[in-house]
């Protein structure tokens, strides 16, 4: 296996409709996504071609697309439609996802309320190998 580097996304800013309200549904907000992708890049280092590695742009117009698209209740779902999307990506080893929901409706005071998952590619068996006890 190859030595696994981190791409790292902070920031990403989205409109969507999810939450478990009517309001939230019908009013939608801005959802913040943060996303770092454990990926190989001593193959993209060499040739310095974006071939090589996760397109970064491409990947976020995809989270973007997650995050406007079906509404969900809880973000704990959105992030982990958000990490399937990124492992979609069959170089993409390993998925750390942070969703924000700063105008989340809490009666008091607060700065931000976010989940973060953690997610990987399971791993591949050689061939003849048992999963678990006969």
């Amino acid at each position: 296996m190859d030595v696994v580097d981190e791409i790292t996304m902070t920031g990403l800013r989205v409109f969507g409709r999810h939450g478990v309200f009517d309001h939230e549904r019908r009013d939608g907000q801005e959802f913040v996504i943060d996303l770092t992708l454990g990926v190989a890049t001593t193959a993209a280092a060499a040739s310095d071609d974006v071939a090589d590695t996760v397109h970064y742009g491409e990947l976020a117009e995809r989270v973007a697309a997650v995050v406007a698209g079906e509404p969900v209740n809880l973000i704990e779902t959105l992030a982990q439609r958000i990490a399937d999307a990124a492992l979609s990506d069959e170089r993409v080893q390993i998925v750390t996802v942070t969703v924000h929901k700063p105008s989340a409706p809490i009666t008091v005071p607060f700065d931000d309320v976010s989940v973060t998952i953690r997610r990987s590619r399971p791993l591949s068996r050689p061939a003849g190998f048992a999963a678990g006890p006969r």
